[in-house]
């Protein structure tokens, strides 16, 4: 199969910004605040008097803000925190020192698509702008539905199709020979790749903000300092030359430039959903619908 994805480049690249990721992670930071807020449906949906979760994963962690928040809402819980990228767990383990929210989690360097976790172990998955980088969605959502618990919730966002917009037209002005900046799954397979993945119920939310910048560099070291370069396996795999880069600065500048400088698009989609009761069918990609049952609830008449 042809990944879509270098995962090792996504690697590198994490870990090259580990150390100043959050200081230039303002738009995670808020995406992340955001979803910490749509707990609020699974509170509705589950009431309030129900029992607080157990283990509760940040995945993708990063530096760990979102671990220590889950952690200040569930103290009781276990908190796990998985990233790719080993040196952002030990950013996020050295921060823990004079955080107290962020001692005690526990740390794992794990790839998304292979979580090492046993079947119905969670409880609350939540995931801040990490599934952008796997190229089969649905197949990753599985994982993720197969690690919760039934009833447990998923806390997802990821860019949209819109974001970097004006970046990915400029250089493909420029260079038609190799793609520069990721696709993204739009706001509609994102739901379809839930719903194909066995979650019940999602709800998902879509969000466009503009950010400007004083010129082309400015904008590709701030991508740099977020990880965000370009993993596509069909990628240039030289740098990328001084007149190609003059050429998307001219054609980017041509299209979207003025006063306040050049903008740039990101679309951001949050969603949450819940993973089914058990007994309750799941749609595989077949269109088969397969219903799995605990063998303690298999009821036994004896004769």
């Amino acid at each position: 199969m042809n990944e879509l994805f270098d995962t090792r480049q996504v690697r590198r690249a994490f870990s090259r910004a580990a150390p100043g990721y959050d200081a230039a992670a303002a738009l995670q930071r808020r995406v992340e605040a955001h979803l910490l807020d749509s707990l609020e449906h699974h509170v509705k949906r589950t009431g309030a008097d129900a029992p607080p979760p157990q283990r509760v994963l940040d995945l993708g962690s990063g530096p760990g803000r979102a671990a220590a928040a889950l952690r200040e809402r569930w103290p009781k819980a276990e908190v796990l925190a998985f990233d790719l990228a080993l040196p952002m767990l030990q950013q996020a383990r050295r921060q823990a020192g004079w955080h107290p929210l962020r001692r005690g989690i526990v740390r794992v360097c794990a790839d998304a698509r292979a979580l090492p976790l046993a079947d119905n172990s969670l409880d609350v998955l939540f995931t801040n702008l990490c599934v952008q980088w796997v190229a089969d969605l649905p197949a990753v959502l599985t994982g993720f539905r197969r690690a919760l618990r039934p009833g447990g919730v998923l806390l997802l966002s990821t860019f949209g199709p819109d974001t970097l917009i004006e970046l990915r037209e400029a250089f493909a002005e420029a260079d038609a020979q190799a793609p520069h900046v990721s696709p993204f799954a739009a706001m509609t397979q994102v739901g379809d790749a839930l719903l194909l993945g066995g979650f019940r119920d999602p709800v998902l939310d879509r969000e466009v903000s503009v950010s400007r910048y004083r010129d082309l560099p400015a904008l590709m070291r701030e991508l740099r300092a977020l990880g965000a370069t370009n993993a596509l396996r069909e990628r240039r795999r030289t740098l990328t030359g001084k007149a190609r880069f003059a050429r998307a600065a001219e054609a980017y500048a041509r299209a979207y430039g003025g006063a306040d400088g050049l903008p740039a698009t990101w679309e951001t989609i949050t969603a949450i959903a819940w993973a089914p009761e058990a007994g309750a069918p799941i749609r595989e990609r077949g269109g088969a619908e397969i219903a799995s049952f605990p063998a303690g609830r298999i009821p036994i008449r004896k004769r």
